[in-house]
C-alpha cells in the first residue's frame, strides 16, 4: 500500500492507495500531522512507501514519515513518466508535476489539457508524443475577491458564491459578476485556444474550486477531483526504482 501525503499553506492531504486504487482521502490541519499518521498507519499496518508532495518547505514531515515507511520527497529531480520540455524545470512546481503525470497515465499518448483550480488556476499540457510543454498559472476566485478588496478602498470582502445572473444589479453582485463569470469566460477562452492547436483535446477539470466551472463552461470537461492525489501515487510507484 502507498500513502500520499500533499501538504498545502493551512491543511494537509492523506490518501491511501492499493494497487493503483484509492482507498481512503482526507485532510488535517498541519498542526496535528504527527497524531494523523500514526493513525493513519495504525488502520493501514500495509503501508510500505510514501511520497511528500508540499508548496512550502518541509518541516519534519519527511523525518516523521520516515519512522513508518520508506519516503520520497517529490521535486524537479524526482523522475518523470513524460519527457519535461519545460524551460525552466526546476521552477515547474509539485502539484504541477503530479497533474501532469496523472494525465500522461489516464490519457496515454492523447493531448491533455489539465485544469486545477485552487488557489491559482493552472493549466497544463501534455501532447501526444507524452510531452510536458508547460501552460499558465492564473489568480484563483478566492485570490480575485482579495485582490478587489486589499487595492480599493470601497469593495467589501466577499467570499466566492453562486451566480445568479452575469449582470450585477448591486455592488456585491457585480463583484461576483466579475469574479465568477469572468473566470469561467476565461477558462473557456483557454480551452478554445488550446482546442485551435491541439487535436483530439481532452480536457480534465480539477481542485477545490472546479465545482464552479462544471456546469458553466461551453466546453467539455471531465471533472475528476482525485486528480492530483492520483498522480502522486503514479509518481510514487514510477520512483520506487
Amino acid at each position: 500500500m502507498n500513502l500520499v501525503v500533499d501538504i498545502g499553506n493551512t491543511r494537509v492531504k492523506f490518501a491511501v492507495f492499493e494497487n493503483q486504487k484509492l482507498v481512503i482521502d482526507e485532510k488535517a490541519e498541519s498542526r496535528i500531522f504527527l497524531s494523523k499518521v500514526k493513525e493513519l498507519f495504525e488502520t493501514f499496518p500495509k503501508i510500505n512507501d510514501a511520497i511528500i508532495s508540499s508548496v512550502k518547505k518541509l518541516d519534519k514531515e519527511a523525518d516523521i514519515l520516515a519512522l513508518f515507511c520508506k519516503v520520497h520527497v517529490l521535486s524537479h529531480k524526482s523522475k518523470t513518466p513524460f519527457k519535461n520540455s519545460y524551460a525552466t524545470p526546476q521552477t515547474l512546481g509539485v502539484d504541477r508535476i503530479a497533474l501532469a503525470s496523472a494525465g500522461f497515465y489516464t490519457n496515454p499518448r492523447k493531448n491533455t489539457l489539465i485544469i486545477d483550480a485552487g488557489t491559482c488556476i493552472t493549466y497544463d499540457i501534455i501532447n501526444d508524443y507524452g510531452e510536458y510543454l508547460g501552460g499558465a498559472i492564473s489568480p484563483g476566485i478566492v485570490m480575485r475577491y482579495k485582490a478587489m478588496h486589499n487595492q480599493t478602498d470601497g469593495l467589501p470582502l466577499l467570499k466566492p458564491d453562486e451566480l445568479l445572473d452575469y449582470i450585477g444589479n448591486t455592488t456585491e453582485n457585480s463583484m461576483h459578476s466579475g469574479v465568477i463569470n469572468g473566470t469561467v469566460q476565461e477558462v473557456d477562452g483557454v480551452i478554445t485556444q488550446y482546442k485551435q492547436r491541439f487535436k483530439d483535446l481532452t480536457v480534465i477539470l480539477t481542485g477545490g474550486d472546479a465545482h464552479f466551472f462544471g456546469k458553466r463552461l461551453k466546453n467539455s470537461i471531465f471533472a475528476n477531483s482525485k486528480f492530483l492525489l492520483e498522480g502522486l501515487n503514479y509518481l510514487l510507484e514510477y520512483n520506487k526504482s
